[in-house]
């Protein structure tokens, strides 16, 4: 069985030292001003100017064996996996494990990914290439489970993780399933669960407002392609702030049109439906988009409640992750020969 790398340590830091090392690391992500600059450079220039910033120390490292737009990729996981490391690091007691918990959905991103490439025949070399050990396994127990063969790899997790009875051929049913497990432990949490404290509370608002986005994705992009209605509930995630089991059943299974149509009438459609929803949807880019700038601009928001408490340090996680996916997202858009219009349109800013 595969040690988890994070114990927890002795003795108890307090919030306010740690929301202070947070604030610190926060100060340093990129300006939202910085990205049209980065939208006019070449992929070289762009490799040069985030040289200059948090991500040198990868982008040297790592210059080695990467060039081009493979050394961002490789740059960007890298700083990703080491900076949440980092907050675990330096967090202790609640704050650790929250932090832990909630990164976990760093460890089912790397099952997937393994099996995954496993399924399609990809190399050692390039599975570990595409994973972030970001979470509970460490980079040599994601090593160790590459190592393996996709029987002795389910075998080795299936104690903790649901992966009873595992085949290729349903890949897609088990990421659904390993994605369901990641927010019913996450909302099992007693901070979640039963807050006892306003912090805890806001906390719990913030996963479970999560839960939310993650079903109005499923929701959206399952009556785009026409997904039957019994797969759909099987993929919904119990336990969000507005939409409940009922109310998520209620809306699957209709014909895309109706089903926007009836969103009218749920949580969400004033204050966030309205302006991403319209009648000719060719792409759900924009919806998806919107939900993820909703999620951030929430969690942003609550950040400045608590001041010193997990909130904010939640903050900061997702703030980085979304700093990445943009990074990404440009690089990957200036390579592809995409417009600024374009690159511009699936940035979470």
């Amino acid at each position: 069985m595969l040690k988890t790398p994070w114990k927890r340590k002795q003795g108890t830091k307090s919030y306010a030292y740690l929301c202070a090392r947070v604030r610190a690391m926060k100060s340093k992500l990129l300006p939202k001003e910085v990205y049209p600059r980065l939208m006019k450079m070449e992929v070289a220039e762009i490799t040069r100017f985030i040289e200059d910033s948090e991500y040198k120390a990868d982008v040297d490292e790592l210059a080695q064996r990467y060039d081009g737009v493979n050394l961002i990729e490789h740059a960007l996981n890298q700083n990703l996996a080491l900076t949440y490391r980092k907050l675990l690091t330096i967090s202790a007691g609640e704050s650790h494990q929250l932090i832990s918990e909630y990164l976990r959905w760093w460890d089912i991103w790397n099952i997937k990914t393994i099996l995954r490439g496993k399924k399609y025949g990809a190399t050692d070399e390039e599975i570990l290439e595409s994973v972030v050990s970001a979470g509970q396994f460490g980079y040599h127990d994601l090593m160790t489970i590459v190592q393996k063969d996709v029987p002795e790899i389910t075998e080795m997790l299936r104690q903790n993780y649901p992966l009873e009875g595992y085949s290729e051929e349903e890949l897609d049913h088990f990421e659904n399933v390993l994605d369901k497990f990641y927010y019913e432990k996450l909302t099992e949490i007693e901070a979640v669960r039963k807050p006892k404290t306003k912090s805890h509370r806001i906390f719990s608002e913030m996963i479970r407002t999560e839960v939310d986005m993650k079903n109005l994705k499923t929701l959206f992009r399952s009556a785009k392609a026409g997904v039957e209605r019994e797969r759909i509930i099987d993929m919904l995630i119990p336990g969000g702030l507005k939409l409940n089991m009922i109310a998520l059943i209620k809306l699957t299974g209709l014909p895309f049109n109706e089903f926007t149509t009836s969103l009218r009438d749920y949580p969400y459609w004033d204050d966030l439906l309205t302006d991403i929803v319209t009648e000719d949807m060719d792409s759900l880019i924009g919806v998806e988009i919107g939900l993820e700038k909703y999620w951030l601009e929430y969690a942003a928001r609550t950040s400045h409640y608590y001041p010193l408490s997990i909130v904010p340090i939640m903050d900061y996680i997702l703030s980085k992750n979304s700093e990445v996916n943009n990074i990404r997202m440009i690089v990957r858009g200036s390579e592809a020969g995409l417009s600024d219009e374009v690159i511009r349109s699936r940035l979470v800013l």
